[in-house]
C-alpha cells in the first residue's frame, strides 16, 4: 500500500509538470512560425523603408492560410504587425486555445526591434516574450 501511495504522489506531481512542459512546446511552434515571419517582414522593410508595405500575401510575405502549422491556426501580418493564433482543437493545450501572440516591430535608426504582447501565462512563454 505504502508504494501505490508513493506512486500516487509522485503522479500528482508530475502530471501537471508534463501538462506545462506540452504547452511551452507548442508555443514554441508559434514563435517559430512568427520568426519565419520576423525575416520576411524585415526584408519588407529594409527594400521598402515602410510597415505598412508588409502585409500577409503581399511583397513576399506568406498568406496567412499558408502559416499553419499543428498547434497554429494561423499567422497574420498586417502593417508588419505579426499575429500568430493558435488552434482551438482538442491536440492545443487549453491554455493555449485560440488564444494569440502578437509580434509589433519597431524601426529603429538601422535595426528593427520586436515586441512580444500575449494573453497567455508568462510560464508558458518564451523569456523573449514575457
Amino acid at each position: 500500500m505504502i508504494v501505490v501511495a508513493i506512486i500516487g504522489i509522485l503522479a500528482a506531481i508530475a502530471i501537471p509538470a508534463y501538462q506545462d512542459f506540452i504547452a511551452r512546446s507548442q508555443v514554441s511552434e508559434g514563435m517559430s512560425l512568427g520568426g519565419g515571419l520576423k525575416v520576411a517582414v524585415a526584408n519588407v522593410i529594409n527594400e521598402t523603408g515602410s510597415l505598412g508595405a508588409a502585409d500577409s500575401a503581399a511583397n513576399g510575405i506568406p498568406a496567412s492560410a499558408s502559416v499553419t502549422g499543428k498547434y497554429v491556426a494561423s499567422g497574420v501580418v498586417a502593417n508588419g504587425v505579426i499575429t500568430v493564433t493558435f488552434r482551438s482543437a482538442a491536440t492545443v493545450a487549453a491554455a493555449l486555445a485560440a488564444k494569440t501572440v502578437v509580434l509589433t516591430p519597431t524601426v529603429n535608426a538601422g535595426s528593427i526591434s520586436w515586441a512580444c504582447t500575449s494573453a497567455l501565462p508568462d510560464a508558458l512563454l518564451p523569456a523573449s516574450c514575457r
